[in-house]
Order: C-alpha cells, then sequence, then structure tokens
C-alpha cells in the first residue's frame, strides 16, 4: 500500500497567529512537523493558504500546496491538496501542523490499521491515566467495539459507571482519549467531504461524528505516546521545555 502524508497548515489563527512559523528550538514548528512526518513517509506535503508558510516550507526543502482560504477544516483542505497532488496513494494520512514531536510510532500505528481490507478511516487512542484529565470536555472521548471500530466520540465522560463514585471510574473502565490524527482510503476522503454537517457533529462539535452519522467505520489504534500539540503561545513555551529536557 502507498501512503502520503497532507500537514494542513493555516496563518490564521484565533489563539496563535502565524503559529506554524513560530520558532522551536531554531527551527519552525511546521519544519519539525514536516521532518518529523518524512522520517518514516516517502511523501508529504503541507497544504496551506498562506504564501509565507508556502515559501517557508520551499525554503527548508520541503514540499508544499497552496490550498482555498475558506475550508472549515483540515480534512477539506487536505482533500483539495490531494486532488492538486494528483496522488496515486492508496492512504492519505492527515497530520496536524502543531503537532512537533508526532513519533514515528504513531504513525506506525496508524498505517497498519489499513492491513485490514474493512478500515476506512483510522485514527489513534491512548488510555486517561486520570479521571480528572477524562473529565475535560477539551478532550474528546472513544468508546470502540470488540474489533477497535468507534462507537462513538464525546466531550462527555462515557460510559457512565454505575454504582460507583466518580473518583472510582478509572478503575472500572479503561477511558480513551482521543488523539487528532487521522488517515483516509482515498476514496473515503473523497466521499466524507462531500457530506453536510451531521446533528451529531453540530451538538459535540466533533467532526468525525459525521462519518460516524453517515455509516463510516472508524478504527482506533492504541497508543502509549502522547506528544506536546501547540495551540497558544504557552504551549510553545512548555514545548520548548519538552525539547530542552530531551536534549
Amino acid at each position: 500500500m502507498k501512503f502520503i502524508g497532507i500537514i494542513p497548515a493555516r496563518y490564521a489563527s484565533t489563539r496563535f497567529p502565524g503559529k506554524p512559523l513560530a520558532m522551536l528550538g531554531g527551527r519552525t514548528v511546521i519544519q519539525r512537523v514536516y521532518e518529523q512526518a518524512t522520517a518514516i513517509l516517502d511523501e508529504a506535503y503541507v497544504a496551506t493558504d498562506d504564501e509565507r508558510i508556502f515559501q517557508a516550507v520551499e525554503q527548508f526543502g520541503g514540499r508544499a500546496i497552496m490550498t482555498r482560504a475558506d475550508h472549515k477544516s483540515g480534512t477539506d483542505r487536505i482533500e483539495e491538496a490531494a486532488e492538486k497532488i494528483g496522488t496515486q496513494a492508496d492512504v492519505i494520512i492527515n497530520i496536524q501542523g502543531d503537532e512537533p514531536f508526532i513519533q514515528k510510532s504513531q504513525i506506525e500505528t496508524l498505517m497498519h490499521l489499513f492491513d485490514d481490507p474493512s478500515t476506512q478511516i483510522g485514527t489513534l487512542g491512548k488510555r486517561f491515566e486520570s479521571i480528572e484529565a477524562a473529565m475535560n470536555p477539551n478532550s474528546p472521548k472513544i468508546v470502540t467495539d470488540k474489533r477497535g471500530f468507534a462507537l462513538y466520540f464525546s466531550r462527555s465522560i462515557i460510559p457512565y459507571v454505575r454504582g460507583k463514585e466518580q473518583a472510582e471510574w478509572l478503575q472500572h473502565f479503561p477511558y480513551l482519549k482521543h488523539l487528532g490524527l487521522y488517515a483516509y482510503r482515498r476514496e473515503v476522503l473523497q466521499e466524507v467531504t462531500q457530506l453536510p454537517q451531521s446533528p451529531l457533529e453540530i451538538a459535540e462539535s466533533l467532526e468525525q461524528l459525521r462519518w460516524l452519522e453517515n455509516g463510516y467505520r472508524i478504527r482506533v489504534g492504541l497508543t502509549d505516546v502522547e506528544t506536546v500539540g501547540i495551540d497558544t503561545p504557552e504551549d510553545l513555551q512548555r514545548a520548548e521545555e519538552f525539547l530542552a529536557s530531551r536534549k
């Protein structure tokens, strides 16, 4: 099977404008993401709507593709990029442009989900380490079936453990945190980007519920790795500290 990575990167961000070009340990955030992706994938592109990001990627020797500025999601942006590239890849991996420490093992886990022909979309989950973290609505939860296919994603803590104090729930159920790394079979990516928003998606503000609600099957790979994502300038400072600790 052939895999290709596409990294959506916008300059305009409410919480952190210009984030892809922010410097982290002497290199831009987007360069670090690109280098992590190409350490395992033979082919990767940055999909952007900003000329500054496009030029920065070309300057460090990466591949970039210009896309429209009006996309509502990164999924829509990677579909346009895949069309423009004219890729013959079987699977498109959507790598978040704010994950400079994405690990080889995470991408490998995602790729192996497609060894099963019934996998249409793949993503990753990681066990929560505390009930407080599981209760955070900014950390979506996943419930899967016995084969690892997602039954539901929610900002609420699900399932409810009846008869137990909430502080004990983690001892009775393996709550799973959703990590926002996706992969799609080429034809599935084309299909899901044509779907209108669904009621569940609008209620929870989780795009993947649109796919579930329309009958697509999302397989969840398990990882024990969670990296430092960058949403705010404070996250960038934490990333600098993380980088320094690794050195």
